[in-house]
């Protein structure tokens, strides 16, 4: 039962609330992922494109916590699976997946969790678990090009070497950006 007063509505209410901003943030993780994976740069030297993807990965899981940015990345996945073009340069579908990116998008739910366990307040915290999460992300990406060309050191020297300067920068971004947003995400609640 609801009741009415002069603080606002109580009983069942503030669950209500509470999950619908974490839908809301959810939601937004979601659309987040699908803005970085268009941000996409075709690497000559490899059958993977540069993305801000890893950022987003990064930035969700250390601003929602493992649990949300799980469900957000696996939400994002599935909207690609359905066909959505939400994956890297406007693609979409289940095929996708088991293309030369399947692996890092398929570890992008894992690598969330991870960064998330780090929390956003502090940065000796936050950096080991964002680190953790990226060595997450190429690990599944390169074990699947592994698979796929069954040759693990084309996909070490292609799917790993190439990004790892650009991904230490992404960490770094990634870290900032959740230094800087999330004390005005705790201030929001």
């Amino acid at each position: 039962m609801m009741q009415s007063g002069q603080h606002g509505v109580t009983g069942l209410a503030a669950p209500d609330v509470r999950t619908a901003t974490r839908a809301l943030r959810v939601a937004i993780a979601v659309a987040v992922m699908a803005v970085s994976a268009q941000l996409a740069v075709p690497m000559p030297f490899s059958p993977v494109p540069a993305t801000l993807q890893p950022v987003a990965v990064l930035t969700i899981g250390a601003l929602l916590g493992p649990r949300l940015a799980l469900a957000a990345l696996v939400s994002y996945l599935a909207l690609g699976m359905i066909g959505l073009p939400v994956f890297s340069m406007g693609r979409g579908g289940v095929a996708h997946l088991f293309g030369p990116t399947g692996g890092y998008l398929l570890a992008f739910p894992i690598a969330a969790w991870v960064a998330g366990l780090g929390g956003s307040r502090q940065f000796r915290t936050m950096l080991p678990a964002m680190v953790g999460a990226m060595v997450v992300i190429h690990a599944g990406g390169a074990a699947w090009l592994a698979i796929l060309g069954n040759d693990a050191r084309f996909a070490f020297e292609a799917g790993f070497v190439p990004f790892l300067t650009g991904d230490l920068l992404k960490i770094g971004l990634a870290a900032a950006v959740t230094l800087l947003l999330a004390p005005r995400l705790r201030a929001a609640r």
